[in-house]
């Protein structure tokens, strides 16, 4: 007979958390929306298609492997869509469509099947169709517009920049101020320009628990003090180019990113040295999604140095 104070031992698992993969993956796309809102507003209806484009090759294609491997199909954990939408975010609104479909085949084929599926991949997906279609068509995935309450200017595709590219190619286009920047008023790729969205996205998120705040400081924080302390202006860092859009949606991703919190903060440091570099110091003007690719891959590492050393263990 059981007897108050005693001690209780059972089989794993000992608590049950109401948690699961959906649920969460479909608050995270809760938490894209106002930045999906914010792409159609300035870039109009192509954005939307893209969008589109995006999740609807990534599910059907997420659809195919598992039946071809003789796995249960698992389209509507809402991971396939995620990943859809992460790829058209990450493109310029110049990109056409078949580029959208033809990255996002990557991103699920290579980037997670190619792993065993969600859970099993080393790299974030979406970034790996990224870099596919920058190194097969690097000229469609530097060529910008820009957004559409700037007007345009008399400025076209082939003479347009981000404000990143402005800076890193000294051009004498002029800067936009922090509050456009702040709003999304710039050109890029989709889903990177407006901080605001972003951000609404972000706080939805740590409110809810689906992500932790350490690796999305970190990575922005160590951009900020490194630009700082090299001559450069650290809140347009911030501001500019994918580094929001990569330190809170894709840093952050529960398969490939550390599971403790020293990890996380050991990661969100090296992605956030890594985009500063090549920013300030590469060829190419931005570097977030490069720096998450490369910290992905030492992930395995960071959790290896800094798990919880289990008690009585030496």
């Amino acid at each position: 007979m059981e007897k108050k104070g005693d001690l209780i031992v059972s089989t794993s698992p000992q608590i049950k958390s109401g948690e699961s993969v959906a649920k969460t993956m479909y608050m995270v796309l809760i938490a894209l929306i106002p930045a999906t809102a914010a792409s159609i507003f300035f870039f109009g209806v192509k954005a939307i298609y893209m969008v589109l484009v995006g999740v609807a090759t990534a599910v059907l294609l997420e659809a195919l492997v598992q039946r071809l491997r003789k796995k249960p199909v698992t389209i509507t954990d809402g991971s396939a869509i995620i990943t859809g939408v992460l790829l058209a975010f990450n493109l310029s609104p110049v990109v056409p469509l078949w580029m959208v479909a033809l990255g996002s085949a990557v991103a699920i084929l290579i980037g997670k099947q190619a792993f065993g599926g969600l859970g099993h991949n080393i790299f974030n997906p979406a970034l790996v169709g990224r870099a596919f279609l920058m190194a097969a068509y690097p000229d469609y995935m530097t060529s910008w517009l820009p957004a559409r309450l700037t007007g345009g200017g008399g400025i076209d595709v082939a003479t347009y920049a981000t404000p990143l590219g402005i800076v890193q190619e000294k051009l004498t286009q002029v800067l936009p101020g922090y509050f456009d920047l702040f709003i999304g008023n710039v050109g890029g790729c989709i889903g990177e320009t407006s901080a605001l969205a972003i951000l609404l996205g972000g706080v939805f998120l740590l409110s809810q628990k689906i992500i932790n705040w350490q690796t999305p400081v970190f990575f922005i924080g160590t951009v900020a003090l490194l630009t700082w302390a090299l001559g450069g202006d650290p809140l347009f860092n911030i501001l500019a180019g994918g580094l929001m859009l990569g330190a809170i949606f894709m840093a952050t991703d529960m398969v490939t990113s550390p599971m403790t919190p020293r990890g996380m903060i050991v990661f969100g440091v090296g992605c956030g040295l890594i985009t500063t570099f090549i920013r300030l110091y590469g060829k190419y003007p931005e570097g977030v999604s490069y720096s998450i690719l490369v910290m992905n891959a030492c992930v395995p590492l960071i959790d290896r140095y800094t798990k919880k050393r289990r008690f009585g263990v030496l």
